[in-house]
């Protein structure tokens, strides 16, 4: 574990909440308290509009997972993931920033390629767009989209955004849309563009838009809930496209336990990393309430950020 230095600790970051908190101000704190603390990514959740199903979160054929419940109901308030981030990243300073994800076929193509390059130029090349098609029906109704088709209308979004981030004369070409001759900077600060993790189960949609997209992948439903399993598949169906799956980023859920005081228990957390590890997952991310207050919280995520790190052989931020 020592020896692979793609292994990183990310957490989930909370940017939604079921009634108006009056401030965000504590949130934002909170994205300071994780940078400083060392953790390597943050992610947020995307939800433009709702409509008054909710119950059909529950549904597998859908987009969603069965058993499973939104956090709010519709009138819950949730801020926009790329705006939240752009004023992340003026508050902090080496932490990726991601979204987990961005339901990216709902903006138009050349104002999302835009909008991602302006905020990977910004935030130093530290942006990372998850991506995926979502399970509301009534979110792609009110942007005027056809539900049925979310998962071709993803594709065309990813190819517009790929070749605007790329080529410096872009020329495009398909049913949906055409254009010759069209100039967009500045450009991500990677020469591939700013790096897209795909979301989904494995199946042939989501095997294909891994192997043209990927960076890494964000296994969903019952392949988050058997990771090993849900790799193996996954590498297999990459080879079986052409693509070595080799490099590709994985996540996977790295659960926080709890001591009887009611503050983390790290042996019992960190026993749960070889396995993620050998299993092939690179981004272990993990869900934690804080305390409200901000000495407190930055104490519990000081501390799993140092135990995680001595776990998998990486310094600390101060010795880097």
């Amino acid at each position: 574990m020592a020896d692979d230095p793609l292994i990183q600790l990310s957490t989930g970051f909370t940017s939604f909440a079921t009634h108006d908190p009056g401030s965000w101000d504590a949130h934002l704190r909170r994205a300071r308290l994780l940078d400083a603390a060392g953790v390597d990514r943050l992610a947020v959740s995307d939800h433009v509009v709702f409509g008054e199903r909710m119950e059909e979160y529950g549904k597998p054929e859908l987009g969603g997972r069965a058993g499973g419940s939104q956090p709010t109901g519709p009138d819950g308030h949730w801020l926009e993931p790329l705006t939240l981030l752009s004023v992340l990243a003026g508050m902090t300073t080496h932490i990726r920033l991601a979204t987990n994800i961005l339901i990216a076929a709902l903006r138009r193509p050349v104002v999302l390629a835009k909008s991602t390059a302006t905020l990977d130029v910004l935030s130093a090349g530290r942006l990372d767009l998850g991506v995926g098609v979502g399970w509301q029906r009534e979110e792609y109704e009110a942007a005027g989209l056809d539900f049925q088709g979310r998962g071709r209308l993803l594709d065309h979004t990813l190819e517009v955004c790929r070749t605007l981030w790329r080529e410096p004369r872009a020329a495009y070409h398909s049913d949906e849309l055409s254009f010759t001759a069209i100039h967009m900077m500045p450009k991500p600060t990677a020469a591939d563009g700013v790096p897209v993790w795909i979301s989904g189960t494995v199946n042939p949609r989501v095997i294909r838009r891994l192997a043209r997209f990927g960076t890494g992948w964000i296994p969903w439903g019952p392949d988050a809930d058997d990771l090993p399993a849900a790799i193996r598949r996954m590498r297999q169906g990459l080879e079986d496209a052409g693509r070595d799956p080799a490099g590709l980023q994985v996540v996977g859920g790295l659960p926080v336990r709890r001591g009887d005081g009611g503050g983390i228990d790290l042996r019992h957390t960190i026993e749960a990393i070889p396995r993620l590890v050998e299993s092939g997952a690179t981004d272990l991310r993990f869900q934690l309430s804080l305390p409200d207050d901000d000495a407190q919280a930055a104490d519990q995520v000081h501390a799993l950020v140092a135990a995680f790190r001595a776990e998998v052989g990486r310094p600390g931020p101060e010795q880097v």
